[in-house]
């Protein structure tokens, strides 16, 4: 559900990126003067926009939600807003209910324009069209299957809920209108809150449902839409918006200066980078998120502190009814464009009350981080390695790619002296160390691997790919001839010619990928390993089992079956390679599980067995059996299409298709 959510606010950008359209032809119509037909021209041109705005809510929804991000769900979100908003109008409810129009419950007179159904209507037509996208119906009915589908479909499901919403809506409509007012009556203290519970909510992405209730009309307040279309009180419009302004503008930008100032001094190069891009973006645009990301997981009492600074700043702007609005966010770009709007109350009292909120953020920033010795970025203990340099590694002409690698990672670890055990696994080096604080990881990088993770004092994983076999032994013959990898000076150094093998993908096709298994689906990146989580040796899906019988997920021809038997290489007539892993951590049973039914250079249809794995024997070792299916030579693939629905998997069922470039 949090995931869901997140997605919500991420897809409402969308739609809200809109907004400053408006705010930009409201506010130069306003500042031009009233007896110029342009003004006017422009004025109605702003509130165009921000009259559809629950419409603009149902595409945005509609598109972002759907996995494919297909057009076609726009229109089944846009078909999908229509129906209740019509249906649902007081001259068709009058006669669903046999009753005049005016006796028809006032809550019907906000279906059309509510943000709300346009939330609603975005989320359904996307669901449906995910679900349905790819249907065939019978010849007959031919020509209404795949994308035609969905917008039908979407008419049916709105129909049945527009007959919800008939009984239904008065109440929750009168319940969100209560609830806006109780928040209303509490005044300036209730924008403070709406402040406050804004910002905790950033990191989990529901600020955005909280915003739908202040700042547009699901419970008749409509800050932004008021503002905009000069409608209210003055000096109470826009008092859910004022505050940020401080704090966007001001306050955030003089908190990343306190960060900087505590940064150590080896990192303050760095740091003041970080720092004055996120104040740059706050001040000019009010876009926080890369300076409260920077330190709000790091550093979560700072975060806690600013969300108390910011209900502080929109309590005391409501307090003072001095009020400013914005379509976009509480930047500078807003705040021009909002200071000559007619509705708007001593806006320049709100660059005095920033200047206040300045000193604020950077001497409670300040005072907090040394008190509790706050992790902010800059803070982190600087280890000898971190910023060690990357010397060139002596290489020979007989070397070939395997060696070259194998040499600069070699020099990274420290050599022989630093070197207790030299293994490997289907994709990683295994490496036991003396000590892994003496590594070079910028050295071990630039021999071109995917990525090192350190996971204690001796012991580290340095993720090279499929073909770590061959790197692995080339290391270990450094390391039993005890090696001396020498570096090269400058003037030393020498171009090696390299023959770029000759690419067998054929362009433009299309593999279709089947599950690997009979069991979960599972998303690649909650599987609970690092490396494949953060797609490092490339994209795919996974599957937890729920029996032993492992399958050929796609055709293909058998390519490497692994020592260890827990891994198989297939590459597919498209030239595809594609990694079958079995388990999480399996290299150290040795084959135990497994019993492998193909053999190498066999050709496999999707669906035949690959293998027989006894899911006890790894439960037993303290294993996970997530099957995962990798495409390793991602950059032959142009798109990846998903089929992650539906969870509960059988071995014929379809999961993916990769396109090559």
């Amino acid at each position: 559900m949090k995931t869901y959510l997140q997605r919500m606010g991420r897809s409402l950008q969308l739609p809200v990126a809109v907004l400053p359209a408006a705010a930009l032809l409201e506010g130069i119509g306003h500042w031009l003067p009233k007896n110029w037909g342009l003004s006017q021209f422009l004025q109605v041109g702003g509130s165009a926009i921000l009259s559809q705005l629950a419409l603009l809510f149902a595409i945005g929804l509609s598109i972002g939600m759907s996995k494919t991000k297909d057009g076609a769900s726009a229109m089944a979100g846009v078909v999908a807003y229509i129906v209740p908003t019509y249906v649902l109008a007081p001259k068709q409810v009058s006669l669903l209910l046999g009753i005049k129009v005016g006796q028809v419950n006032p809550a019907f007179n906000a279906i059309a324009g509510n943000v709300f159904i346009g939330i609603i209507a975005g989320l359904i037509a996307a669901a449906l069209f995910d679900r349905f996208h790819e249907t065939k119906l019978p010849m007959a009915l031919s020509f209404f299957s795949g994308k035609r589908l969905v917008p039908i479909l979407s008419t049916l499901v709105m129909l049945l809920i527009s007959v919800v919403l008939l009984f239904v809506w008065p109440v929750l409509y009168d319940a969100l209108i209560s609830f806006g007012k109780f928040i209303v009556n509490l005044g300036w203290i209730g924008a403070g809150l709406f402040g406050f519970f804004n910002r905790l909510l950033i990191p989990t992405g529901l600020h955005q449902a909280l915003n739908q209730v202040f700042e547009f009309n699901i419970a008749g307040i409509n800050d932004i839409g008021n503002f905009w279309a000069n409608k209210g009180t003055k000096g109470v419009t826009g008092m859910y918006l004022a505050g940020y302004f401080p704090v966007m503008m001001f306050g955030l930008p003089a908190g990343a200066l306190a960060i900087y100032k505590n940064a150590l001094p080896e990192r303050k190069k760095v740091t003041a980078g970080l720092m004055m891009a996120g104040a740059f973006a706050s001040f000019f645009t009010g876009v926080t998120e890369p300076l409260e990301f920077s330190f709000m997981f790091v550093a979560w009492p700072l975060y806690v502190i600013h969300a108390i600074f910011t209900g502080l700043s929109m309590a005391f702007a409501a307090f003072m009814h001095w009020t400013a609005g914005f379509t976009f966010s509480a930047g500078l770009v807003d705040y021009i464009l909002s200071f000559h709007m007619p509705i708007a109350n001593k806006p320049y009292m709100l660059l005095v009350q920033g200047l206040v909120m300045a000193v604020i953020y950077y001497f409670g920033f300040d005072f907090a981080i040394k008190k509790f010795n706050l992790m902010t970025p800059g803070r982190e203990p600087v280890e000898a390695n971190d910023d060690a340099p990357v010397e060139e590694v002596a290489t020979s002409d007989t070397d070939d790619k395997y060696m070259v690698m194998a040499k600069k990672v070699y020099a990274g670890i420290g050599g022989h002296d630093n070197i207790n055990v030299v293994d490997n696994c289907t994709t990683r080096l295994r490496l036991q160390l003396k000590d892994t604080d003496k590594i070079n990881k910028s050295q071990i990088m630039s021999s071109g691997v995917a990525g090192v993770n350190v996971l204690d004092k001796v012991n580290i994983h340095v993720v090279v790919g499929t073909e770590v076999q061959f790197v692995a032994d080339a290391l270990k013959k450094l390391y039993d001839e005890n090696a001396v990898v020498n570096t090269v000076a400058a003037d030393e150094k020498t171009t090696v010619k390299t023959t770029e093998p000759i690419s067998d993908v054929k362009s433009g096709e299309t593999d279709v990928f089947y599950s690997v298994a009979n069991g979960y689906l599972e998303d690649i990146e909650e599987v609970s390993d690092s490396t494949f989580a953060q797609k490092m040796l490339g994209d795919g899906f996974a599957v937890v089992p729920t029996d032993g019988k492992i399958v050929a997920p796609v055709d293909g021809t058998i390519t490497t079956i692994f020592p260890t038997k827990h891994a198989l290489g297939i590459k597919t007539d498209n030239g595809l390679e594609v990694l079958v892993h079995m388990g999480i951590d399996t290299v150290q049973l040795k084959g135990e599980p497994f019993t492998i039914k193909v053999v190498e250079g066999q050709e496999v249809k999707h669906g035949d067995q690959l293998a027989q794995v006894d899911l006890d024997k790894i439960k037993t070792a303290g294993k996970k059996t997530d099957m995962m299916v990798i495409v390793t030579n991602m950059p032959s693939v142009s798109y990846m299409k998903f089929n992650l629905l539906d969870k509960d998997v059988q071995i014929n069922k379809e999961v993916l298709k990769v396109t090559t470039k």
